[in-house]
């Protein structure tokens, strides 16, 4: 067994689950085999208005109520969220599209396929969770470059100056102050838009 697959299968091993499915025999057979596979499970229902802070994963029973709230996790409290669907028609294809589910388990259900299902949405929370960090990232390096490029032109303007010499203005401040060019970049733009609001200089250009 390759060591990812081997983790993703320990890590099952004391997963906080909760289901939230009709307390009936299909909804016992659920909490059942997830206890064998090793979850710390509970079941309840109807739907809670929140989701525990305690809960990793959540398997929830998708209705056709447009009234009805799916668990969202945040980068404080990720959540895995696999659906369970009772039949197929477009509206429930709808609601099963909005909960943005990272995996689904048919009804009736059995205990075959549940450890599968649960792997596989968990894998794939763990690659969404890797792209939005990737992205955020991302966006915070273009930003700082915006940035930086902003506070370039308005030393050039002040100081009359050319392009590479604000630039190394910039970045010989951040060295001596220890920190990110950008940090400089948004103290400068700030600085203008102050004295611009006074009236010192020029109003400065929008972001």
């Amino acid at each position: 067994m390759k060591p990812g697959v081997r983790r993703l299968i320990d890590d099952l091993r004391g997963a906080r689950v909760l289901v939230i499915h009709p307390r009936d025999a299909e909804g016992d057979a659920l909490i059942d085999q997830l206890k064998r596979i090793g979850c710390n499970v509970r079941g309840v229902w109807p739907p809670p208005a929140a989701i525990p802070h305690d809960i990793d994963t959540v398997f929830q029973l998708i209705e056709t109520s447009e009234e009805m709230i799916f668990p969202e996790g945040t980068s404080e409290h990720p959540l895995t969220f696999i659906a369970i669907v009772d039949y197929e028609n477009p509206t429930i294809l709808k609601r099963l599209l909005d909960s943005n589910a990272h995996g689904v388990v048919n009804k009736p259900i059995r205990s075959f396929g549940i450890l599968s299902s649960l792997v596989l949405a968990r894998s794939l929370r763990g690659y969404t969770r890797r792209l939005e960090g990737k992205v955020q990232k991302l966006e915070e390096t273009l930003k700082a470059r915006r940035d930086v490029d902003k506070a370039v032109k308005i030393l050039m303007g002040l100081k009359q100056v050319g392009e590479v010499e604000a630039y190394e203005l910039i970045r010989a401040q951040a060295t001596q102050k220890r920190v990110a060019m950008a940090d400089i970049a948004i103290s400068i733009i700030n600085a203008q838009e102050t004295l611009g609001g006074l009236g010192v200089l020029d109003a400065p250009a929008s972001r």
